[in-house]
C-alpha cells in the first residue's frame, strides 16, 4: 500500500498541477478506502440503506393511507408515498455521504493518523480530500440506486425524468461529503462530533421531508429554505414528477457552490494541519 501511495514520488511538487496540493493520485486514496470499507464496514453500509426504506414503508404506506393525496411540484395531486419518497431518497444520499465524510474521517484523522502518513508521501491534501469524498459518493450512489429501485417496485416513480434522481442524488451526496469532511477536520473529540447528529436530525425532520413547506410560519420557511437538505428534497421531487422551473437551477447551483466551498476548506485545512 505504501508503494501505491508513493507512486508519484518521481514528480517534483513544484512541477505538478496545483503544486504540493495535488499529485494526481486520487485513485490510491480511493482504492485504499474501498478495500477497507468492504473488509470491515459492509454491515454498517447496509443498515444505512435500510433505514429510509423503513421510513418509506411506515410513513408512506401507513400514514399515507390516512393522508391520501397531497399537492406535489406544479400543484398536481400525488399519493403521499410518492410525495415523501424523493425526500427520503435525498435523506439516504445525505446519510451515506455524511457517515463516510465525518465519522470515518474523524477516526482516520485523529486516531489512525492515516492522513498524516499519506501526506508524508507525494500525495497532496487535495488528493486525500477528493479520494475520501469519492468514497462517500460511491456509498451515496449505491443508496440512491437501491432506493430508486425500491420506489420503482412500489410504483412511486411518476415520470421518466425520475431516472435523473440517481445522478442528482450523487450531486447531493457530493455537497454533503465535501462540506462534512471540511467541518470534521476541525473536530477533536467525540463530544464535538455529536453536534453533527444534533444538526442532521432537525434538518431531516424539518426540511419539508414529510409535509409541505407551507405548513410553517413564514420566518421558519425562510430558515428551512437555507438548509441544504431542503434543496435536495425539492430537486428530487421535481425530477420524480417531471416538473421544472427556475428554482430547479437554483437547487443545482446551491449544491455546486457547496461542493466548491467544501473542497477548498478541506484542502487548505489538511494543508494547515500536516504541511506546516
Amino acid at each position: 500500500m505504501t508503494q501505491v501511495l508513493a507512486s508519484n514520488m518521481s514528480i517534483e511538487p513544484s512541477r505538478r498541477f496545483l503544486g504540493s496540493l495535488y499529485s494526481g493520485n486520487v485513485r490510491a486514496v480511493f482504492s485504499r478506502g474501498v478495500k477497507a470499507t468492504w473488509g470491515t464496514n459492509w454491515a454498517i453500509m447496509v443498515s444505512g440503506f435500510v433505514e429510509p426504506v423503513l421510513y418509506l414503508i411506515a410513513m408512506g404506506i401507513g400514514l399515507g393511507s390516512l393522508v391520501g393525496e397531497i399537492a406535489g411540484p406544479g400543484g398536481e395531486p400525488i399519493a403521499y408515498a410518492a410525495y415523501i419518497a424523493p425526500a427520503l431518497l435525498a435523506v439516504s444520499a445525505m446519510n451515506g455521504a455524511v457517515y463516510d465524510s465525518t465519522w470515518n474521517v474523524f477516526f482516520k484523522l485523529n486516531f489512525a493518523k492515516l492522513y498524516e502518513g499519506m501526506l508524508y508521501t507525494s500525495l497532496g491534501p487535495l488528493d486525500v480530500a477528493l479520494g475520501e469524498i469519492l468514497l462517500a459518493l460511491l456509498r451515496g450512489a449505491m443508496y440512491a440506486t437501491g432506493f430508486t429501485a425500491v420506489m420503482g417496485v412500489m410504483g412511486l416513480i411518476t415520470s421518466p425524468w425520475a431516472l435523473l434522481m440517481i445522478p442528482a442524488s450523487v450531486v447531493i451526496a457530493f455537497g454533503f461529503a465535501s462540506f462534512g469532511m471540511a467541518i470534521t477536520s476541525y473536530m477533536k473529540t467525540f463530544q464535538q462530533m455529536d453536534w453533527i447528529n444534533f444538526v442532521m436530525l432537525p434538518m431531516f425532520l424539518f426540511s419539508a421531508t414529510f409535509y409541505p413547506l407551507s405548513v410553517y410560519p413564514e420566518p421558519i420557511q425562510w430558515f428551512i429554505q437555507a438548509l441544504p437538505l431542503w434543496h435536495g428534497v425539492e430537486l428530487l421531487r421535481q425530477l420524480n414528477v417531471g416538473v421544472f422551473g427556475p428554482d430547479t437551477l437554483l437547487h443545482i447551483v446551491y449544491f455546486l457552490v457547496m461542493i466548491l466551498l467544501g473542497l477548498v476548506l478541506t484542502t487548505f485545512r489538511l494543508r494547515k494541519l500536516f504541511l506546516k
